[in-house]
């Protein structure tokens, strides 16, 4: 049975009222129910936007994966560069996909998607740094946060295998064979305990900030809580998305990076439908007026 398209967000009703409390006083958006198999819904929606511009949306992954094998080139010996450039590339993702967002957006708002829109996505966001600088620094700041989240990985994971691994490792090769496949050692279960300690507060902060930035006027801190209060409301279904996120990354990147091609462009379009589907933004002004509807 074909999923059906993504709801429209209910209108306007009155609320009842509640005590007000820190968060409240921050003007978060409220959060949606959903239920635990919505996170295949978003991937579905996500196929459907590249169907809708295949020749635009793969050229996001197309430059993802020549960017990954080129990052493989240059370091493929030194296994900490590589490591370095990898996380930051995989981390800073979510900023890179901007224009797929926006693609999204303008195929829910039934608007022309082309070049033009791709340019005036990052162009006008330029534009902002003279017409509104506030608006202009959050979103720079948040590409910074997740910079600084992927080198503060990088570093910890360094510093923990060059104190306990068994032997010292300077190349890929090094680290399959003397942490991955190493059963006497317990280095590469801890190494991955650590990953996924650092990954959760990352995927927490940024699951929705980056499309609500993009969409609604909000400030950094705003976006941030609001995918924190996203996270604690539906653990379980978030759960599943970091993992199919995790594992498709992963996919990609194993495929020598050829399956970014198609996995880049389908997260980025499910990830904007995931924020429309977990955010009322009902009460929240837009970024931008709409365009005719074509």
């Amino acid at each position: 049975m074909t999923p059906a398209s993504p709801p429209p967000q209910p209108s306007p009703s009155p609320r009842p009222e509640e005590p007000q409390t820190r968060l409240d006083s921050l003007n978060l958006p409220g959060v949606l129910p959903v239920d635990g198999k919505r996170p295949f819904y978003w991937l579905y929606w996500g196929l459907k936007d590249i169907c809708h511009s295949p020749w635009l949306s793969l050229a996001h992954g197309l430059l993802m994966a020549i960017g990954g094998g080129l990052i493989t080139w240059l370091a493929h010996d030194r296994f900490w560069l590589l490591a370095s450039a990898v996380s930051g590339f995989l981390v800073v993702a979510p900023v890179l996909a901007t224009s797929l967002y926006a693609m999204s957006r303008a195929i829910e708002r039934k608007e022309t998607v082309n070049l033009r829109l791709l340019l005036k996505t990052w162009t006008q966001w330029q534009s902002l740094q003279n017409i509104e600088p506030v608006r202009y620094w959050c979103l720079v700041r948040f590409g910074l946060l997740l910079a600084l989240a992927g080198t503060g990985w990088v570093m910890t994971s360094s510093a923990l295998i060059t104190l306990l691994a068994p032997v010292p490792i300077h190349t890929p090769m090094d680290f399959i064979r003397h942490v991955v496949l190493n059963s006497d050692h317990y280095l590469f279960g801890l190494w991955l305990m650590l990953g996924g300690l650092m990954a959760a507060p990352v995927f927490a902060s940024s699951v929705v900030a980056m499309p609500l930035l993009l969409d609604r006027r909000l400030s950094t801190l705003q976006a941030v809580l609001t995918s924190w209060k996203v996270v604690l409301t539906h653990p379980m279904p978030m759960a599943l998305w970091a993992f199919l996120i995790m594992g498709l990354s992963m996919m990609g990147v194993l495929s020598l990076f050829i399956g970014l091609i198609v996995i880049v462009p389908m997260l980025g379009h499910a990830s904007w439908h995931a924020y429309r589907d977990l955010v009322d933004t009902r009460d929240v002004g837009e970024s931008m007026p709409r365009q005719k509807a074509v």
